[in-house]
């Protein structure tokens, strides 16, 4: 099940994200820039809902994507966090807690499987929530604008951000916490 149509929109993910970088080096106007990148992360973020739906509802689920999705939405997330931080929109304390976690239960969850403990550590809401804000909070940082003329995004974006940061170090405590016992357990053995 290496090219089944989810599985090739997980792969387009990871794709876009030299497209998305090489857009701050066009030669275009900051605002068509920042119209452009958001426009991107927008259309391929939907793709991480859209993969999963097709793979359900095709019969297309394999053990490679239940791999592969996750680590193509964490890298999309945290080159465009990187390149948030290079634009001087997000700060970098920010983009150190959101890397730094998905390094952290990356390897948490790789060690627990491991360990044939994966399930203390399977996906929960508030690692959803997470996914959410930073889903949320980088567009409107790409735009950096008003939004319709309204919604500053540079001002929400910065505090949505913020909010994911704490959503971030939160899903990083639960999954920690459930994990502990696990540890506990084989450092006894």
């Amino acid at each position: 099940m290496f090219l089944t149509i989810p599985t090739i929109m997980t792969w387009a993910r990871i794709v876009a994200i030299p497209l998305i970088v090489g857009v701050f080096y066009l030669p275009l106007e900051p605002a068509v820039r920042n119209l452009v990148a958001t426009a991107m992360f927008v259309v391929f973020a939907a793709t991480d809902w859209l993969d999963g739906y097709l793979a359900r509802r095709l019969n297309q689920t394999s053990s490679f994507g239940a791999f592969l999705d996750p680590v193509a939405d964490k890298f999309l997330v945290c080159a465009c966090v990187l390149v948030l931080v290079h634009l001087q929109r997000a700060d970098v304390f920010v983009a150190l807690i959101i890397i730094g976690r998905e390094i952290a239960i990356s390897a948490l969850r790789e060690w627990m499987a491991h360990i044939g403990a994966a399930k203390s550590v399977a996906v929960h809401m508030i690692g959803k929530l997470k996914t959410v804000g930073q889903m949320i909070a980088i567009p409107f940082l790409l735009y950096d604008g008003k939004l319709l003329g309204l919604i500053d995004t540079h001002v929400w974006g910065t505090w949505l951000i913020w909010i994911a940061a704490v959503l971030t170090i939160w899903s990083m405590v639960y999954y920690l916490q459930k994990a502990i016992p696990e540890i506990r357990a084989r450092v006894k053995h």
